[in-house]
């Protein structure tokens, strides 16, 4: 797809922007521009990419641009438009998924505002393959829409329009399959660490409850101890959990979730044919 490319500001240098910098360079774009809370952090990210950027000193001194990209925690993001001098007129998109379109509304006489949000999980050290992470796009003129779009389909395939409510969804639903899931890793390394196991025995049971749970729907792929309403194993478990109360009041959380949503009807038995989870 043929599209012109465009002069980029990134305003922070946190993992988004080590991520998104270098792929807007990979696909045309000229990263004209960064400015970070700490130079440092901005300073290493320029040295990262292709071409020589400029490292604003501060948000009066930002360079002409197309897009200015806010790569920031959301509650940095009102602060930062606050004290930014942008252009009269500049497209200025942030790039979170629960903060709406509604942040610009004190500067539309200013600028023009937009969401550039990226679904994805950024970490150090991961390669992310931009072909196939949904970018959500949002703004307040069609204008500025159009121009998001053409920065947007240079990265991805999976480009779409969603307002802010439908975002904060989404959003919400990312936290579900992905922060809370991690946590919930994180608590079971740790036991098994506690009992001298490697972490790796649970390696293959994690791939085939993921695979499953992308096959057909997650609840209909429930099994354990909860969905059977196996009272014993149940206790068991808690009783294991008794120097972790904290572990064992989420455990008790979840169980209590998993029988509601799984319906008043026990399972059947497990006849000893074999592990059952």
């Amino acid at each position: 797809m043929s599209f012109n490319p465009l002069r980029i500001v990134l305003l922070g240098a946190g993992r988004v922007a080590a991520h998104l910098a270098p792929a807007l360079a990979a696909a045309g774009h000229q990263v004209v521009g960064l400015w970070s809370r700490s130079p440092e952090s901005g300073a290493a990210l320029a040295a990262r990419l292709p071409a020589p950027v400029a490292v604003a000193p501060g948000l009066q001194q930002l360079p002409a641009a197309d897009v200015y990209l806010l790569t920031l925690p959301d509650a940095v993001v009102p602060e930062v438009l606050a004290a930014a001098r942008f252009p009269a007129g500049a497209l200025v998109a942030h790039t979170a998924g629960a903060l709406p379109l509604s942040v610009f509304a004190p500067y539309k006489e200013q600028l023009r505002g937009g969401v550039f949000y990226p679904l994805q999980t950024f970490g150090p050290g991961r390669a992310i393959d931009w072909g196939t992470v949904p970018l959500c796009l949002e703004a307040t003129d069609a204008t500025a829409l159009v121009t998001l779009h053409q920065l947007a389909a240079s990265l991805s395939a999976d480009v779409r329009e969603l307002d802010s409510a439908r975002r904060l969804q989404l959003h919400v639903a990312a936290v579900w399959v992905s922060n809370f899931p991690n946590h919930l890793l994180g608590i079971g390394r740790e036991l098994l660490e506690g009992a001298g196991l490697p972490w790796e025995l649970l390696h293959p049971l994690i791939r085939e409850t993921l695979d499953k749970a992308l096959a057909q729907p997650p609840f209909a792929a429930q099994t354990g101890p909860a969905v059977r309403h196996d009272a014993a194993t149940l206790a068991r478990h808690e009783a294991a959990l008794a120097d972790r109360p904290r572990w064992q009041q989420l455990y008790q959380q979840l169980t209590a979730s998993i029988r509601a949503t799984a319906g008043a009807a026990p399972a059947p038995a497990n006849n000893g044919s074999g592990l059952r989870l």
